[in-house]
């Protein structure tokens, strides 16, 4: 595979052949004969140049009148891609004068026998360590918790324990107690803040008129009643129990997960409004919704001039050094963050608007426009 690639699927053939033939027969014959069906955009030749399709491995068997084998191709396309080229060499029915016959024997998921391979050495390396003393597991578990505990922090007079993106986020999760927080912390929710017994504190109710609230409280009859407490002092947004006769803090992260993520993506959704107030922000926008399609997943940035013509694409691992020897960009969009090193980069290129997921926290971006894909509404 190419350097750039990243291979996505393997795509396995047989095929048989009337006739004796060479390994290279076979290659020509898949190149020549899907040539111009699905496109010039799709033509073989074109995918291998743009790292999206890697080197073809065929092996061949030879009889007294016939040849048979197997061909491998390594794409890295998305499957609807290689459903099409599949069947495309599957009707392939010559190679040179002889008849022939291709035939799809899987489409492997490359990143699925990956994920096979880390949960097996994890298997792996949970029985190495199931051998250590009971005290190695004490210390193991002492580390975990403390990693949690390390980001809690306090709020209000009554110091009460929350996460650390309390104070910045807009929305928050009132949980019961302490333990709830840091548990929440390992499940990657750092936005919780404990209300320390049924009567709710001032500072809480303070906290809660600014943003938007979620409760989440114990699957047990005593969160029952705080709920109650809760409702009456504060407006909730959003509900969530543990389940019935567990405590937060007794869930797993997974759990944690299955039960907040929907209300976290819909929290997400609602505090992110497009900003549209620059003049050039609507045809930046309608530059951008056409780009991010091709785009996004890709880890690839692309490079536009003052048309919008494309001047290059490249992965965001080569654009730092792709963008020292180039000119006249005016646009660079790229399925990744804006970092500083790529700021300066930007600068040097004369490049004016820089467009991405996300902006890392920058030291200075004076002379070039940042735009992220949720801010022109197009992601």
């Amino acid at each position: 595979m190419p350097a750039s690639g990243i291979v996505k699927y393997h795509v396995k053939l047989s095929f048989e052949v009337d006739g004796l033939v060479e390994r290279a027969d076979i290659i020509g014959a898949i190149f020549g004969q899907t040539e111009g069906l699905l496109g010039p955009e799709m033509n073989l030749n074109e995918l291998q140049r743009v790292s999206k399709v890697g080197r073809i491995e065929v092996t061949t068997n030879s009889t007294s009148n016939t040849t048979v084998g197997e061909a491998l191709i390594p794409m890295s396309t998305d499957i609807d891609t290689c459903a099409l080229i599949a069947a495309a060499i599957e009707s392939i029915d010559k190679v040179g004068p002889f008849d022939c016959k291709f035939k799809l024997q899987a489409i492997d998921d490359v990143r699925a026998s990956k994920k096979e391979d880390i949960v097996k050495r994890a298997k792996e390396i949970k029985q190495q360590w199931s051998t250590k003393t009971l005290s190695e597991g004490d210390t193991m578990l002492k580390s975990v918790y403390e990693t949690s505990s390390n980001k809690l922090t306090t709020y209000g007079k009554e110091k009460l324990p929350c996460g650390p993106a309390i104070f910045d986020s807009p929305w928050i999760i009132l949980v019961e107690g302490r333990a709830d927080v840091i548990n929440l912390l390992r499940a990657g929710y750092d936005n919780a803040i404990a209300i320390e017994g049924a009567k709710i504190d001032e500072s809480i109710k303070e906290l809660c008129d600014s943003k938007k609230v979620v409760a989440f409280l114990d699957g047990d009859r005593a969160g029952g009643f705080i709920l109650k407490e809760l409702k009456s002092l504060v407006h909730i947004d959003v509900i969530h129990r543990a389940y019935e006769g567990l405590e937060v803090e007794e869930l797993t992260p997974q759990q944690i997960d299955d039960i907040l993520k929907s209300t976290a993506e819909e929290m997400k959704k609602e505090s992110v409004k497009p900003t549209l107030h620059d003049p050039d922000d609507k045809p930046l926008a309608d530059m951008a919704t056409k780009v991010y399609p091709q785009l996004n997943e890709t880890l690839e940035a692309v490079a536009l001039d003052d048309q919008e013509k494309e001047i290059f694409k490249v992965p965001i691992s080569e654009l730092v050094t792709k963008l020292s020897a180039q000119s006249g960009i005016k646009y660079l969009v790229l399925d990744g963050i804006i970092t500083q090193r790529l700021i300066d980069s930007a600068k040097q290129a004369g490049i004016v608007y820089v467009i991405g997921h996300r902006v890392a926290k920058l030291t200075n971006a004076d002379g070039v426009k940042l735009k992220t894909f949720t801010e022109l509404g197009v992601a």
